[in-house]
């Protein structure tokens, strides 16, 4: 149940969003106003950086050292992770100032293992649509071989 006055609640897989006729936050448009953003938060955790942002394509990347498995490659979760992160500030900034975009589906499949280094990730627009966007994310490691690939369709919730 949502707190509050809301003017609808979508239920997206096991999860609940609310959607209010005021926003619950602001969301960053350019790139600095995102890095600011993910101060204490899982994006800075994992040490994600956030590189350039548009709806169309965004990207960033992130460091192996401090998110690997136990057996010392890149957790497949930390994948997933930089991939989600960057389809979702696409989709945000598709979505625009007054409305949320919300995920409601990521899928990935891991190529290779990384051991050190940085991975990179480009979150490219492949539908940008009034209520859905979805991106294919592809995670490579430094020397440009693809580490990972990832879909993600979110949903924008608020008025057009």
């Amino acid at each position: 149940m949502c707190p509050g006055p809301v003017r609808a609640e979508v239920v997206t897989g096991a999860n609940l969003a609310c959607v209010t006729d005021t926003p619950a936050q602001e969301f960053p448009a350019t790139t600095e106003q995102w890095r600011a953003a993910a101060r204490g938060s899982l994006i800075e955790r994992l040490g994600i950086e956030i590189v350039d942002v548009s709806a169309e394509r965004t990207t960033g990347s992130m460091p192996v050292a401090g998110n690997t498995q136990p057996a010392g490659l890149l957790h497949g979760g930390a994948s997933v992770t930089l991939a989600e992160t960057l389809g979702s500030i696409a989709a945000q900034q598709h979505a625009g100032p007054a409305r949320a975009a919300v995920g409601l589906e990521v899928n990935a499949t891991h190529h290779r293992g990384v051991r050190d280094g940085r991975v990179h990730g480009e979150a490219v627009a492949l539908h940008l649509g009034r209520t859905t966007a979805a991106y294919e994310i592809v995670v490579t490691d430094d020397d440009g071989r693809r580490v990972c690939t990832a879909r993600l369709t979110c949903m924008i919730l608020g008025t057009a």
